[in-house]
């Protein structure tokens, strides 16, 4: 991926807004809020200002007019520049047409959940399943809304997109648990015989010094992983 010279997936919400037509951070603001695009991009209004003089401070957007009504605070109105147009182009295009490898939560937690029983980590997915449940009934609720209303599917492809991603994760968790739960799991009944020995007040280094004599055959994996002398 191209170096950004801002680089917060907010700022390229904020050029898409101005690549309509000139506006103040508020109206900003609102916009992308009623479009629903606080579910894809992490938007507060003080993140939002400091993007917008980020984008300024770099010339890709401008101060059109400055206005105050009444007792109002002073309001900028702020155009997109010939160079944002061209960033907006670009790194939209980037983030459509490139893969990016993302580290996502998940896959961190899965990458070390042997520090957890193989039954407790079947319990924490369990609890993941139905908190994905619910979050899959409440986008097909709004697609219910959104239909009702006939908008058109261009301004909710996001969340389809969300909602394809939360069914493959559901469908993946269910599958783990099970599969830990009946040690279909590849090395699941090693796993489980480690924690056994944990809870009985062995340690890992003792398990690691001689793991077939803890552990069996299946063990010498183990061995493998001691760094060398």
């Amino acid at each position: 991926m191209s170096r950004r010279r801002v680089s917060n997936p907010l700022a390229l919400a904020v050029l898409s807004c101005l690549n309509e037509r000139p506006m103040h951070p508020y109206e900003i603001n609102t916009t992308l809020r009623r479009r629903g695009k606080e579910q894809s991009i992490k938007l507060n209004y003080g993140s939002l200002y400091s993007v917008v003089e980020s984008l300024q401070k770099h010339g890709l957007i401008t101060t059109r007019e400055t206005s105050r009504e009444g007792r109002r605070p002073e309001r900028t109105i702020y155009a997109i520049t010939p160079e944002g147009v061209e960033e907006f182009e670009d790194w939209l295009g980037e983030l459509l047409s490139t893969p990016v490898r993302e580290f996502t939560s998940l896959e961190a937690g899965l990458s070390l959940m042997a520090g957890l029983p193989p039954d407790e980590v079947a319990r924490l997915l369990d609890q993941r399943s139905d908190k994905l449940r619910i979050e899959i009934r409440a986008l097909e609720a709004a697609g219910d809304v959104a239909a009702e209303f006939d908008l058109p599917e261009i301004f909710s492809v996001e969340a389809h997109y969300r909602h394809a991603m939360l069914t493959a994760e559901l469908a993946f968790v269910q599958q783990l648990a099970e599969r830990i739960r009946t040690a279909e799991l590849g090395g699941t009944k090693l796993w489980r015989r480690m924690h056994e020995l944990f809870a009985e007040g062995t340690s890992f280094e003792q398990i690691a010094a001689d793991p077939v004599a803890y552990l069996g055959e299946e063990a010498r994996i183990l061995q493998n992983e001691q760094p060398s002398p």
